[in-house]
């Protein structure tokens, strides 16, 4: 999941990215409203996180406009106020969600997943499969054929974009663009590294592989027979 961070304390946004990239999103950060327009029109994000108090133009004006461009990526937005009327104003504004400052890391972490869940259809059953290999979002627990497989978070990350796009060929591009932020994604091997260590883990102890390369391309996931 690709999420951006919209918050002009310094503290805070680097608290959340750094817990965030733990967790296995890819992360960047804005720290004022006209930085997050220009992010949000040339950069897809899974989601936004999105504070209300920012530098000249509020989160508010921000959120209006994301929708008014048709934007429709989710929106966590944070704030300080707790009163009904302004989680009113915020939701009218266009947001998804709205938490309140203070608030635990583990809190938004779940309504994050929570967001994740109702972007799509596919997305709220929570289990992505294809043939034995499922993953869940929800607990990020991946199985083949009943086995339980251990995966580091950017290889659950990389999976998991594979497995949304299932039958799809993606370009490294597409899945680095879903796994790693913009500014540390820069060496056009670590897909390939990333790919190598999923098939030991996911195909090698299997009959039947998943995981196909479609030369000149990408790669994909998929039951079918490969590409030619």
């Amino acid at each position: 999941m690709h999420v951006l961070i919209v918050e002009d304390e310094a503290k805070l946004s680097a608290y959340l990215k750094r817990g965030l990239e733990e967790e296995g999103y890819a992360v960047d950060l804005a720290h004022n409203g006209h930085d997050a327009l220009a992010w949000a029109r040339t950069m897809h994000f899974d989601m936004i996180v999105l504070d209300i108090m920012l530098p000249g133009m509020d989160g508010l004006a921000v959120c209006q406009a994301l929708r008014e461009r048709d934007i429709r990526t989710p929106i966590l937005m944070l704030t300080a106020r707790d009163t009904v009327d302004d989680r009113v104003v915020g939701l009218d504004a266009g947001a998804d969600d709205y938490l309140v400052k203070p608030f635990a890391f583990k809190e938004l972490l779940a309504r994050l997943r929570a967001l994740g869940r109702r972007s799509t259809e596919q997305e709220k059953s929570t289990v992505l499969t294809v043939g034995e290999l499922s993953l869940d979002t929800a607990t990020h627990q991946v199985t083949r054929d009943g086995q339980l497989i251990n995966l580091a978070a950017k290889e659950y990350a990389v999976l998991e974009c594979l497995m949304r796009e299932k039958n799809r060929v993606l370009t490294r591009d597409a899945i680095a663009d879903h796994v790693w932020d913009y500014s540390t994604f820069n060496e056009s091997n670590v897909i390939d590294v990333y790919i190598r260590n999923l098939r030991r883990k996911v195909d090698d102890p299997f009959d039947t592989k998943l995981i196909q390369t479609v030369r000149g391309v990408g790669y994909r996931i998929s039951e079918d027979a490969p590409l030619e």
